[in-house]
């Protein structure tokens, strides 16, 4: 392979390059693009088109790039998508246990406040903690999701 870039603060799209090891002319002929326009994106002088993202994803084995592009350049998904941070099979589970006692304790209450359908003044907090440890286990069950992927990746490989 070519020569490593000495460049500092390498976007992510450019480190994940370098951690698949393909120079740049191998992974823009592999992604069907041309040199100067992948370099544009890994100098971010412009954003990858969402085909182009996908493509990465899966040409570098990293299928966090796509939960990057939403959450970061797409004008739609980065008010809307949430990143998605890397972690260990243990961390999740732990994190998921934890979050599924919260929201087994908050059961009785939830039950309650929507059984009338209106959410009363006096509801409203306790309903956006049950919310908020919903959108927890959201974003846990995507992290337990992305490790998923990378670990049938990783397997392939092997």
């Amino acid at each position: 392979m070519g020569q490593r870039s000495i460049k500092e603060n390498k976007n992510y799209y450019f480190q994940s390059r370098e951690k698949a090891n393909l120079t740049r002319e191998v992974a823009a002929d592999t992604l069907g693009i041309s040199k100067s326009r992948l370099e544009k994106i890994e100098y971010d002088k412009s954003l990858p088109y969402p085909e182009e993202a996908k493509a990465m994803a899966t040409c570098y084995k990293n299928p966090s790039l796509c939960n990057y592009y939403c959450s970061h350049d797409c004008e739609i998904g980065k008010d809307q998508v949430a990143e998605i941070k890397e972690k260990s099979l243990s961390q999740i589970s732990l994190e998921m246990l934890s979050t599924l006692n919260e929201l087994s304790n908050n059961k009785e209450r939830f039950i309650n406040i929507v059984a009338d359908e209106v959410i009363s003044h006096d509801e409203m907090e306790d309903f956006n903690t049950i919310k908020e440890n919903l959108h927890k286990m959201s974003l846990i069950v995507d992290s337990l999701n992305l490790w998923i992927e990378k670990t049938s990746i990783a397997n392939e490989d092997n």
